[in-house]
């Protein structure tokens, strides 16, 4: 793995959409610096200037604003600005161009109290059917083991392996409460809610151990809540994925 590039303030950035993000990041955090700093100076004149002093009595009448109708269209346009012309592009760039499901590794992510679940759907890329009902110590997914598409489906906990360089489309859902799925190095945050399953879809561009966070205060054992990414080598990633026990594959010896 190469040396990580840190930038000010922010992790390194693994993810090929992460660099529109950090500019917006920097452009806001700059722009608010500057109205700190302005407002600063403004409240050190108003306080030099207005002090008290021997011979002057305080008016308390209320001052109407000078400024004139124009500044407070303007102040109205910026912040259109700000989020049609700077937000907006960088999140439509992102989340309208998802990665072909042929070329891309499809994973669902399942928070619990307190851990993520990773199910893997195998070579079909098609997650077996589950059911809430079929939930058990040995079946946390509820994964229907008669459905034939489970068959080379495979999970594993708190640890979210996947190949550098390829599209991965992680399916983000809950259990019980709603949780947070983050990866800061990977720019991807996305809440996990109980009933519904939202796609997001990212590509990591150098290998690594990076953390897993949850960001949705979710249960007495939040702070555990945690977990691995580990971005492999295409030829790394090919000896896990192999090595994996397909614990739903029909057993085909004789009875």
């Amino acid at each position: 793995m190469e040396k990580l590039q840190y930038g000010i303030g922010l992790m390194p950035d693994l993810s090929t959409h992460g660099h529109g993000i950090d500019q917006l990041i920097y452009f806001l955090h700059g722009f608010m610096l500057l109205l700190f700093v302005g407002w600063g100076i403004f409240l050190a004149y108003t306080l030099i200037r207005f002090r008290a002093r021997a011979g002057h009595k305080a008016n308390y009448e209320s001052l109407k604003s000078k400024l004139p109708k124009y500044a407070e269209v303007a102040v109205v346009a910026f912040e259109v600005f700000l989020l049609v012309g700077l937000s907006m592009p960088v999140w439509n760039s992102y989340k309208s161009d998802p990665p072909d499901e042929k070329e891309a590794l499809r994973v669902r992510v399942v928070g619990q109290q307190f851990a993520w679940y990773i199910h893997y759907a195998g070579e079909d890329k098609k997650f077996g059917r589950t059911d809430s009902k079929l939930i058990s110590d040995f079946n946390p997914l509820g994964i229907d083991s008669k459905d034939p598409a489970s068959e080379d489906d495979f999970y594993s906990l708190r640890n979210f392996n996947l190949p550098v360089g390829k599209p991965i489309i992680a399916e983000i859902t809950s259990k019980d409460v709603i949780h947070s799925f983050g990866v800061p190095v990977l720019r991807v945050k996305q809440d996990a809610t109980p009933g519904i399953t939202v796609p997001i879809w990212f590509t990591a561009k150098e290998t690594g151990e990076f953390e897993i966070i949850c960001s949705q205060l979710c249960g007495i054992g939040h702070s555990t809540m945690g977990g691995k990414v580990h971005v492999q080598k295409p030829e790394d990633f090919k000896k896990w994925w192999d090595e994996q026990e397909r614990p739903y594959k029909k057993s085909t010896a004789s009875l």
